[in-house]
């Protein structure tokens, strides 16, 4: 196990009400935006926002949904240093489209967009689009082809393709402007973009380690149920050519009520889905224990609060704190684009060496 010590990158899954099924759901743009400004606040690098080809199913939850990539626009104007994770799946949204709107998320956030992969391939989410279901061999080629259409769209605006030439009437330099071409097993892109080339250069892209595409990621996202077993994964992932590794932790923490008696309450109101995710119930003092013993082994972690509105005021007052006191958690300074805060180098385009030569 490689034994990592600079410090942790904090990122908070905020969909909806929390984690568990039975936290009360809240869509509204006053929600979004309040749980995010108070991640922000807080401290946390980026937030993540989970979503689903499918409505949402009977029951006590809401008849509506924003996608997930509207919300993460919607609270762009209102941040100005946490990174923002919409969810984005592959297999129902098309490349180019799904391309041109995270490019689009970098230009409005000033550079925090970041796309988490998602890639539902149930009968029923793949029908929402007329598609059959595809088989696994199929589904992981897709996958990777559409992460890479993405990120050879990102490099098809060269920087400085942009004149903004009054005197002669050029707008752009066409030699900085590439077609792609990309042709995958199921769809070709010509390009370019139309979007030019975003702040980052390239969208910070986090991939599920389910996915099995570390090395097409900056930040893979481990679910394991034990902190053993997610060392050996981060290892393997940083072989697989995985930048950054995260465990994913779900949260239920003591507050007026111990955690134990949230979670029973919980528990009796819906079923907990199986997750894979490890699990922290108990004190916030416990969890800084907890989020210091990954930190040996991985570069940040994605919190799952099991009630955003009980949970998340609990880790903004006591555990990240904690953790800034012990040097192992640095805020996300204003101004900062998602890259800089989470220490990853802004790539030139693939393009740039060839126009250069030229």
């Amino acid at each position: 196990m490689t034994e990592r010590h600079a410090g942790l990158h904090l990122a908070l899954e905020a969909d909806g009400g929390g984690a568990h099924p039975a936290a009360p759901t809240t869509l509204t743009p006053r929600a979004v935006r309040e749980s995010v400004r108070s991640a922000e606040h807080a401290g946390f690098a980026l937030v993540t926002f989970a979503d689903t080809p499918l409505p949402p199913g009977p029951g006590p939850e809401p008849v509506g949904r924003i996608e997930a990539g509207t919300r993460a626009a919607y609270v762009s104007g209102l941040t100005d240093r946490i990174g923002l994770a919409p969810t984005l799946h592959v297999t129902t949204t098309e490349p180019f489209h799904l391309a041109t709107q995270l490019a689009a998320l970098d230009h409005a956030s000033h550079g925090r967009a970041a796309w988490l992969v998602g890639a539902a391939a149930g009968p029923d989410d793949l029908a929402t689009v007329g598609r059959s279901p595809l088989a696994a061999d199929a589904l992981r080629r897709e996958i990777a082809d559409v992460v890479d259409t993405a990120r050879a769209l990102w490099d098809s605006w060269e920087d400085g393709a942009i004149i903004k030439d009054v005197p002669t009437g050029r707008f752009l330099d066409p030699d900085r402007v590439h077609h792609i071409d990309f042709e995958g097993a199921s769809f070709t892109v010509k390009g370019p973009l139309i979007t030019p080339r975003s702040p980052q250069g390239q969208i910070v892209v986090l991939a599920p380690d389910a996915l099995e595409i570390d090395e097409r990621a900056d930040v893979v996202l481990i679910a394991r149920s034990t902190v053993a077993d997610i060392a050996s994964r981060a290892d393997a992932a940083r072989e697989s050519g995985a930048t950054l590794v995260f465990a994913e932790v779900e949260v239920v923490l003591d507050t007026a009520v111990p955690a134990t008696d949230r979670l029973a309450a919980l528990d009796a109101g819906a079923d907990r889905p199986r997750t894979g995710r490890l699990r922290h119930v108990g004190s916030p003092e416990a969890l800084t224990e907890l989020l210091t013993e990954l930190a040996r082994s991985v570069d940040g972690v994605r919190l799952h609060p099991a009630v955003l509105a009980d949970d998340l005021p609990v880790l903004a007052d006591r555990v990240l704190p904690a953790l800034a006191a012990a040097g192992l958690h640095h805020p996300p300074r204003s101004g900062d684009t998602l890259r800089t805060t989470l220490g990853l180098p802004r790539p030139a385009s693939r393009f740039a060496a060839a126009t250069t030569n030229a």
